[in-house]
């Protein structure tokens, strides 16, 4: 990871779970990721309709500043481009059918300004015991653009993705990862709009 907000929030998640493939919902205090909690977002995912919306139930204030919006209770697959709201879906069942963690590159860009760079965590969350209801995430801009929370963005599109299959096995200090040199920690990699997964051999 690259981001100190999504290294700090995945160090959070992961000591939480305290060996579970997940925390629960109710495990989380903000007071303790008070740091980075404007940062920070909660996903309700629908187990009967997994192409529902995704609604946004928690968004913290600087992911809402991308935007100039209140993002609480909007779809969180309407923040990216047409393409890419299909690939959030199979990312989204991937975390929680997998309980692996999910590392987004993003790029995004106002009307009439420079596209920045970003960086997305998700990670799975129990909620009263159900294993497929809740995301925890996190967005961080790479670089501070001059036009934050001047300008409003027009949506998210994926850059790259990796998938952590192994959590024990991850070093989330690690900007970047192979097939070489962490291929116990990778479920896959992906290269443009390549994914590549990991087979047996």
């Amino acid at each position: 990871m690259k981001h100190a907000v999504t290294r700090e929030l995945y160090q959070y998640w992961n000591q939480l779970r305290n060996g579970r493939s997940a925390p629960e919902r109710a495990d989380i205090d903000p007071a303790a990721i008070r740091g980075i909690l404007a940062d920070t977002f909660i996903l309700e995912t629908d187990q009967a309709e997994p192409r529902s919306r995704v609604p946004i139930r928690l968004s913290g204030t600087r992911l809402n500043a991308l935007f100039l919006a209140e993002l609480k209770g909007q779809s969180f697959l309407g923040l990216w481009t047409e393409p890419d709201r299909r690939r959030m879906i199979r990312v989204i069942a991937d975390v929680l059918g997998d309980r692996s963690p999910a590392i987004l590159g993003l790029r995004a860009m106002p009307r009439d300004g420079i596209p920045i760079d970003l960086e997305m965590l998700l990670l799975p969350l129990r909620h009263r015991g159900q294993t497929h209801t809740r995301i925890l995430g996190a967005v961080a801009p790479l670089t501070i653009p001059s036009w934050l929370g001047l300008r409003a963005v027009v949506h998210f599109g994926l850059q790259s993705l990796r998938m952590v299959g192994e959590v024990d096995g991850f070093d989330p200090a690690m900007s970047s990862m192979t097939p070489t040199d962490q291929s116990r920690s990778y479920a896959s990699w992906r290269h443009g709009y390549l994914v590549v997964h990991q087979g047996g051999r």
